[in-house]
């Protein structure tokens, strides 16, 4: 059954519109100090000298730190850092834009003007480690998320047993966030106190950092992030920047304020790690998978191994008696790359589901059937059942929406005047991860319901969520309730990443609020709670609670899914792609609000054009340094390029979840975006790209080896 579409405009939308909303930058500190970085011009070698001299005499300098006089820092690993490598503080250069100093002056533009007047020199400087040159390893714990490899049943008889056997490498670039808000941090200190504005997706994971880095109990240090102006992974850790501004405030004894500019949020805070991904599918006559094989390989740091899990997906999404999944890291001269949306399945899915793709033609079968045909009963590689598993529902719907039964099978067989019409298709999955959170609710005797949790609002729309929550819980009018966010000095939350807010927080809120009905229903009278709190001579009543993802959901497989079907038009001549509409359908457990359940899945579509379309961060191997830091050279969608969006979600609460039945939904939208893009291109052109972004010149100037599947009489 198909959910409506309705629920609770953003509270929070108000503030965001009129500019009440504050943001970390935002914040107004007496006395700040600015500071700006300096950031290193090559990817590896020593600093051999750095002259400060025309710096410190600018005009409102105040200083200028380098790994000489920076205070030492002691590190708990990672996460919640980021990188391992703390910043200024030895003389070692490990990626260009490392900072290699920082100026700190009265206003922003000094600070800036002194930046430039720093001129560091290098010694042993070498021809950086780049993608594709190095060997491929398996990746240390650490930076990964899942076993990187694993393996069930026979793959080489599976294949050797195989009719047909489709083999083929795919490819994705490397990324960047580009959030509206560049990561800014403000920073002061109180004795040995220290307080933090950050625009984070993690206060308390900000709040371990700080703590351990300048040898502080947790309790001495707060950060207050209500608002992010979008971060879509890159503010998920804490990076060097927010050290450095602590750092820098305590060695002044003023507070500071430190904001990247565009070109630094392309070395300064991760990156989406480019990855190569074979695939091979094997099947028996009736298009039922003996074997699959998929192995990745991404790059790193020298210095830590940050694994893209791409192959997670493939664990669990088709049915096969045999499957082979790994994934490989290189060492190369960049920073650290960390989670974007969608990390794992945002990219994975996209080789996973081209191949299918790929299969469905060499099989003469259509691809929706192809799939329906390897639906598993249980998880294929745990044996595990599924806490729900409603893909085939997904498939069946959207199918039936977007009118897919009228399409040709044939490449280059629909056509619009001088425009090439493809249609395209692919499945959609995301793990699902629950983190534990806590929240307190409040009832006033005023009328007023607050809630209070630490969690940061990233523009998803958590403060209408917990609303619905609560009001539903307790049977108040959501318009009563209050949602308190973005501090560590409220109860403990995970981070807004992961897809993972809504199941955490949000079940910690029904279960306080839960407690807190149970309270109110335990006092003496009737009527409603303000009537009754004060007959009970109660200014108010509160109750606290933390919800564990330990508590349910043990043996299960959970996994949110979705299918999504899309429409090309293609210029021939010019090569030029456009996406008229789209289909999706989504089975993401319990749908909260779905109001901003729809608009975050037509924000990942969006975001999954871009993979396929635009987005690519290019590395000069020789030099070690992204080319395009700004948003002249590192394309992104805007409206025009989106066409219609048609977005629906069958019913689908999962207890074994959430106690909700909510999953995660914010990073779902994105994948599979890119995967049904190629497939309708293909459809379209009889081209198969296997390389995103799909660029003009990879249509115009086609570089693929066309499809030549092994079939066996």
């Amino acid at each position: 059954m198909i959910a409506a579409i309705g629920g609770l405009r953003r509270p929070d939308g108000a503030a965001k519109l009129t500019g009440a909303a504050d943001y970390a930058a935002d914040t107004p500190v007496d006395g700040v100090t600015h500071a700006a970085l300096v950031p290193a011009t090559v990817a590896t070698g020593r600093i051999a000298h750095i002259d400060t001299a025309a710096a410190v005499r600018a005009p409102g300098v105040l200083a200028v730190l380098t790994h000489t006089d920076m205070p030492r820092l002691k590190t708990i690993g990672s996460p919640p850092l980021g990188q391992s490598v703390l910043p200024l503080q030895d003389d070692t250069v490990r990626y260009e834009g490392q900072p290699v100093a920082m100026v700190l002056a009265e206003t922003f533009e000094q600070a800036r003007r002194g930046a430039e007047l720093v001129r560091a020199t290098y010694a042993d400087v070498a021809v950086p480690r780049a993608f594709g040159d190095g060997e491929s390893v398996t990746p240390r714990p650490g930076l990964i998320s899942g076993n990187p490899a694993g393996r069930v049943g026979d793959v080489e008889a599976g294949l050797a047993a195989a009719t047909t056997v489709v083999t083929a490498t795919y490819t994705t670039p490397n990324r960047h966030h580009s959030p509206m808000e560049p990561s800014a941090t403000v920073a002061s200190w109180h004795g040995d106190q220290l307080t933090v504005h950050e625009s984070t997706q993690w206060v308390f994971g900000t709040q371990m950092a700080l703590a351990a880095a300048f040898d502080l109990p947790a309790d001495h240090v707060r950060v207050v992030c209500p608002f992010i102006g979008g971060g879509f992974g890159c503010k998920g850790f804490v990076w060097p920047h927010t050290l450095l501004a602590a750092a820098a405030a305590r060695v002044t004894g003023r507070p500071v304020k430190l904001v990247l500019t565009r070109a630094q949020m392309f070395t300064s805070c991760g990156h989406q790690p480019a990855t190569t991904q074979t695939l091979t599918l094997g099947t028996d006559d009736d298009g039922r998978l003996t074997a699959v094989r998929h192995h990745s390989v991404n790059p790193t740091s020298t210095f830590d191994d940050y694994a893209e899990n791409a192959t997670g997906g493939t664990r669990w999404m088709y049915a096969s008696p045999a499957i082979d999944v790994a994934v490989l890291v290189e060492h190369t001269s960049r920073q650290t790359p960390t989670p974007m949306r969608a990390p794992a399945e945002g990219l994975g899915m996209f080789a996973l589901e081209s191949a299918m793709d790929e299969l469905a033609y060499a099989l003469r079968m259509d691809p929706v059937e192809l799939r329906l045909r390897n639906e598993p009963a249980v998880d294929p590689m745990t044996g595990q059942p599924f806490s729900s598993r409603p893909l085939p529902d997904c498939l069946r719907a959207a199918a039936q929406r977007f009118g897919w039964s009228g399409r040709p099978a044939e490449p280059r067989s629909m056509r619009d005047g001088d425009e090439l019409v493809g249609w395209g298709m692919a499945s959609v999955t995301m793990d699902t991860f629950r983190l534990p959170s806590s929240a307190r609710v409040r009832l006033q005797a005023d009328g007023r319901t607050i809630v209070e949790a630490g969690t940061q609002e990233i523009g998803t729309g958590l403060p209408g969520v917990l609303t619905t929550i609560a009001a539903q819980t307790l049977g108040v009018d959501p318009g009563s309730v209050e949602v308190h966010h973005g501090d560590t000095d409220l109860p403990e939350t995970s981070g807004t990443f992961g897809s993972s807010a809504t199941m955490g927080v949000g079940s910690a809120v029904a279960a306080a609020a839960t407690e807190l009905r149970d309270k109110l229903d335990a006092l003496a009278g009737t009527g409603a709670y303000p009537r009754r709190l004060a007959d009970a001579g109660l200014d108010s009543l509160d109750a606290e609670a933390r919800w564990d993802p330990a508590e349910r959901g043990e043996g299960r497989s959970i996994h949110t899914y979705g299918a999504i079907f899309v429409e090309v038009r293609v210029d021939p001549d010019l090569g030029l792609v456009r996406m008229p509409r789209c289909t999706a359908t989504y089975a993401a457990g319990r749908i909260i609000n779905p109001l901003t359940a729809r608009s975050q899945m037509i924000g990942g579509i969006a975001w999954g054009y871009g993979q396929a379309m635009l987005e690519e961060s290019i590395l000069e191997p020789q030099l070690g340094r992204f080319l395009s830091k700004n948003m002249a050279g590192y394309l992104v969608p805007v409206c025009a390029d989106i066409g219609d969006i048609d977005v629906s979600f069958i019913e689908d609460p999962d207890t074994d979840a959430s106690p909700l039945g909510a999953k995660g939904i914010g990073e779902l939208g994105a994948v599979g975006v890119s995967a049904a893009i190629a497939n309708a291109v293909f459809h379209a052109t009889g081209i198969r790209v296997r390389d995103l972004p799909i660029s003009i010149e990879r249509l115009l100037n086609p570089v693929w080896d066309a499809p030549t599947p092994t079939t066996r009489p």
